[in-house]
């Protein structure tokens, strides 16, 4: 028996690390060899693919120990080679490795053949045993011419209609390997829907040989302007070279549709009492037939009607054609009227509306640079004005400008409390006084700082700068009594009527007040603290405080 050896089993056998076996019926161990329990060919490559006539190398390698002999099988080739670095009897096939001793067998093919795909297969002993190794070897066989299959069938004529569902198949027959398909149209990438690939064996009993072909489909809606455009089905494959470009499978699409629609049509530099020539651009298949509508009258093309004459249209290619009509004596009433052209094929029929004008050119479609420059002057004017009252508002200049009236209240909460009985106007005119300013913050005549404060006019102004001058003299007098009387008993707070009767005239009125000042009363209301009891000094004399020049209403029962 091959690969096997014989033995009576022992019980200092060998190792179980050099042999593997089992023991049958009769005690007999049957052990497989260190070779063939080792036996391992590697190949390079396991395939290869190539073109005919393609030069290749081919290699078996047993890696553990050297061989005896090295036999290629080669498909298509009638026997089989024996061979050796020393063999070289068949021309185009020769030993390709370093030689028996270090385990390598390989064949060198100076040129490859369409007959010889398939497995080659390598031989090689080792120790009385012939161990095997295949390798794939592929030999490119280029496809047949593309072809495109239309699944969505044309009229009678070849022609498709407009936003129709499009859809065909490429078709590449007998590759070997097989070939991968890509769709363009006009030489630039179809974007559309493109199916799976899929790869189909060809018929073998046929040809002998293991093909295979190709086959994608593509589909989407047509469009006018997929007229005349060139479907193209390129192939991809192993056979491609410089001198070899892909091969192509075209088709040329015809699509029919209407007359495509235009916005209106203006038509400007036309001279008036000369024949004018309007001229109308559109884009139809079939050719259109033309007529124009002028205030209510169809003049068809080909025909005259007084100054107006309408002409057929004229192909201008792709689907273009130039449509016009000759005015004569352009006047001044045909530059007002709107003018209707209807183009109509057996797709259907798109009416077109034109607009004449004498002017030289169009209206500009936005503004130009000059308004554009004065927009942005009049904004950033704007925008300066308004930082400039912001600013004399805040910092009180110009016409927000005016005397700031600061009072401070330095004296504690028993003081500002202090019982003032003096007269009722006087009381009343603390308590307006009270509720105006703010007792922890001077208050000030500035608008930013007081926001319920009404801004006075320029008169009022004015007037109430006099009025603050008649007070300031009234006050000092006061003063100058009140010092004289400095060691008195009690804090007393005096209030006078007749100041008011000297320094308001009758019938004045306020800035702030349309009412008579004979109904008010000016008032000036001054605290003096009596020294205490110890003796202690009094606090310095501007710790006095004022609350000057408010108007009261006068009380009728005193």
């Amino acid at each position: 028996m091959d690969g096997w050896i014989e033995a009576a089993a022992a019980d200092d056998g060998g190792s179980d690390d050099e042999d593997a076996g089992e023991l049958d019926s009769s005690g007999c161990l049957y052990l497989f060899s260190d070779s063939v329990a080792r036996a391992q060919v590697n190949v390079e490559p396991n395939t290869a693919v190539l073109n005919e006539g393609d030069p290749t190398e081919l290699l078996c390698r047993y890696a553990h120990h050297s061989i005896t002999y090295c036999r290629i099988e080669i498909p298509g080739e009638q026997k089989v080679f024996n061979l050796s670095p020393d063999w070289n009897k068949t021309p185009g096939f020769e030993y390709f490795g370093r030689g028996l001793a270090n385990g390598e067998c390989g064949v060198k093919i100076a040129r490859v053949k369409a007959i010889n795909n398939g497995q080659v297969k390598c031989n090689l002993g080792v120790e009385g045993e012939e161990l095997s190794g295949t390798i794939d070897l592929v030999v490119a066989l280029r496809p047949k011419q593309p072809r495109i299959e239309l699944i969505t069938k044309p009229d009678n004529d070849g022609y498709f209609s407009e936003d129709v569902t499009f859809k065909a198949r490429c078709i590449v027959e007998d590759g070997r390997p097989h070939a991968n398909i890509t769709w363009y149209l006009d030489n630039e990438p179809a974007n559309k829907n493109v199916g799976k690939m899929d790869y189909v064996p060809s018929n073998p009993s046929s040809t002998g040989l293991e093909l295979t072909t190709t086959v994608q489909t593509i589909s989407w809606i047509l469009s006018p302007e997929d007229n005349g455009r060139q479907l193209i089905c390129r192939s991809h494959h192993q056979t491609d070279r410089d001198t070899m470009p892909p091969q192509e499978g075209a088709y040329r699409l015809l699509v029919r549709y209407a007359p495509l629609h235009q916005d209106d049509v203006s038509v400007y530099g036309l001279y008036l009492e000369q024949t004018a020539r309007v001229n109308l651009t559109i884009r139809a298949n079939p050719a259109p037939v033309i007529e124009w509508t002028i205030d209510g009258e169809v003049i068809p093309q080909g025909e005259k009607s007084g100054r107006f004459s309408v002409y057929e249209p004229q192909f201008l290619g792709k689907d273009l054609y130039n449509v016009t009509m000759l005015i004569a004596g352009l006047t001044l009433e045909d530059t007002t009227k709107t003018y209707t052209m209807r183009a109509s094929n057996a797709l259907g029929h798109t009416d077109y509306t034109v607009r004449i004008s004498s002017s030289a050119t169009p209206p500009a479609s936005g503004l130009e640079i000059g308004a554009i420059v004065g927009i942005v002057v009049a904004v950033a004017v704007l925008i300066l004005i308004v930082l400039l009252v912001v600013f004399a508002r805040a910092t009180g200049r110009w016409c927000f400008g005016g005397k700031s009236v600061k009072m401070t209240t330095n004296e504690t909460s028993d003081t500002e409390s202090a019982d003032v009985k003096a007269t009722s106007t006087a009381t009343t005119a603390t308590t307006a006084a009270a509720s105006e300013v703010d007792q922890n913050a001077p208050v000030t005549g500035d608008s930013c700082n007081k926001k319920s404060k009404r801004l006075p006019s320029f008169a009022a102004i004015f007037k109430r700068m006099n009025e603050r001058d008649a007070s300031t003299k009234y006050r000092k007098n006061n003063e100058t009594e009140t010092g004289n009387n400095e060691n008195g008993s009690t804090a007393d707070v005096a209030g006078t009527g007749t100041a008011n009767e000297q320094l308001s005239p009758d019938g004045a009125t306020d800035g702030n007040d349309n009412q008579p000042k004979e109904d008010k009363q000016l008032v000036y209301a001054e605290l003096v603290l009596k020294p205490a009891e110890n003796n202690e000094p009094l606090p310095p004399k501007n710790s006095t405080e004022y609350a000057e020049i408010v108007y009261v209403k006068k009380d009728d029962k005193k």
